[in-house]
């Protein structure tokens, strides 16, 4: 165990998980993370093997077969898997972010037929929100659902889905205006539908069309996905909560959790890319010495070390909130943004570290190079953090009178 990101007043059993974690991702991960990476190739093995260790149930309440375990031991599982390789994480936190939405707001015969197979991996959840040309503004996404009888007949095109083709169910934000006079402001018309489909490409069932995997700069092995919906039914007992128009709260309450994960990431990503450097710094020798006794070179570790320990203080302290039951927008974009621009940093000092070794495919650092750049925008770019952040400070500072 590291002196660094360590997380105190954690109970026996949260102990023990972790320490299983980081045990498959040294064994099972690391050793095949950078060649599976790429070959841009499915982790098939690894996923089995979250399987087998219970990791799609963690945050599963125990009734539905999974661990009932809380945000803050999901969190400190990702920051493991993620230290391993970011793109296993991406594969459990769609997930996870649909199984929370279904624990919270789901109807009870909505719990009972997916979370039991979600617990045990059998299902594979992704979500989907963002459409082209729209980013971060999922107020104004276009895609529709309108009632037809007992079903709601979809129609539209999404982006981002990670999972979007090994997932057999995915959340889809869609508008619907039934019941909603004009002028409603446009968060209140969307509704979450879940929607359940063939895990593959191509039409995965009438209606619906995963086109194939984007190639991406990093972020690899995990599959993102356009989703095109043109007059896909949908039973009416499939929207999420069984009532219309609340899909926009229903989706910001996973993000929040969403980007809790995100932070987790950026600081596994950057506690291995501390662990790349300062051992790469203890065995390479520059002018009779090694490179860790200059002191360019401790000063980049004083500096990596620091943003390390804190951005985990801060995703640990966003984690906690939400488990508390309060609200935790503003530590949860406050973690996000400060993880993922410390996770850039930390990683690019151990890139220049490397010298030009760090610019060859056969280091690690390379791929962890390429990774980075998504927690940047993922779930939310480092510009729209900044907005929530600075309208909830604005919230809780207001100068009265």
């Amino acid at each position: 165990m590291s002196r660094l990101a360590r997380t105190e007043g954690l109970t026996d059993v949260q102990r023990e998980i972790l320490a299983t974690v980081r045990d498959f991702v040294d064994k099972e991960i690391l050793p095949v993370a950078t060649e599976l990476e790429h070959r841009d190739a499915y982790p098939t093995e690894i996923v089995e093997g979250l399987k087998e260790l219970g990791l799609f149930g963690l945050m599963i309440p125990e009734e539905y077969g999974g661990l009932g375990e809380s945000l803050l031991t999901y969190a400190l599982t990702v920051e493991e898997i993620a230290r391993g390789w970011m793109s296993v994480s991406g594969i459990v936190n769609t997930h996870f972010i649909v199984a929370y939405m279904l624990k919270q707001h789901g109807t009870q015969e909505q719990k009972d037929h997916f979370l039991p197979k979600m617990a045990t991996g059998e299902i594979r959840a992704a979500f989907s929100m963002s459409e082209p040309g729209l980013g971060s503004d999922v107020a104004a996404i276009s895609s529709k659902g309108v009632r037809d009888g007992d079903d709601y007949v979809l129609t539209g095109q999404k982006m981002w889905l990670t999972n979007g083709g090994s997932a057999s169910l995915v959340a889809v934000l869609c508008r619907t205006d039934e019941g909603h006079p004009e002028g409603t402001a446009p968060h209140r018309s969307m509704t979450t539908f879940l929607v359940e489909k063939e895990p593959g490409f191509g039409e995965v069932r009438p209606g619906l069309t995963i086109p194939g995997k984007i190639d991406k700069m990093g972020y690899k092995g995990v599959d993102t996905t356009e989703m095109i919906m043109d007059g896909l039914r949908i039973p009416a007992g499939r929207v999420l909560g069984g009532e219309s128009g609340r899909g926009f709260s229903h989706m910001m309450d996973g993000v929040e959790v969403g980007r809790v994960n995100v932070a987790a990431r950026g600081c596994g990503v950057a506690r291995r890319a501390f662990e790349l450097g300062i051992a790469y710094a203890q065995q390479r020798h520059t002018f009779g010495k090694p490179i860790a006794q200059h002191q360019a070179i401790q000063f980049k570790l004083a500096e990596m070390a620091t943003k390390v320990e804190a951005a985990h203080a801060m995703m640990v302290n966003a984690a906690r909130k939400k488990d508390s039951g309060q609200r935790n927008d503003l530590e949860a974009g406050m973690a996000k943004y400060l993880a993922s621009e410390y996770c850039k940093e930390v990683v690019e000092d151990a890139f220049r570290i490397h010298g030009g070794y760090g610019f060859s495919k056969e280091y690690e650092i390379e791929r962890l190079y390429r990774e980075a750049p998504m927690l940047l925008i993922g779930e939310g770019t480092a510009e729209i953090q900044k907005m929530i952040i600075g309208r909830r400070l604005l919230e809780e500072y207001r100068i009265q009178g």
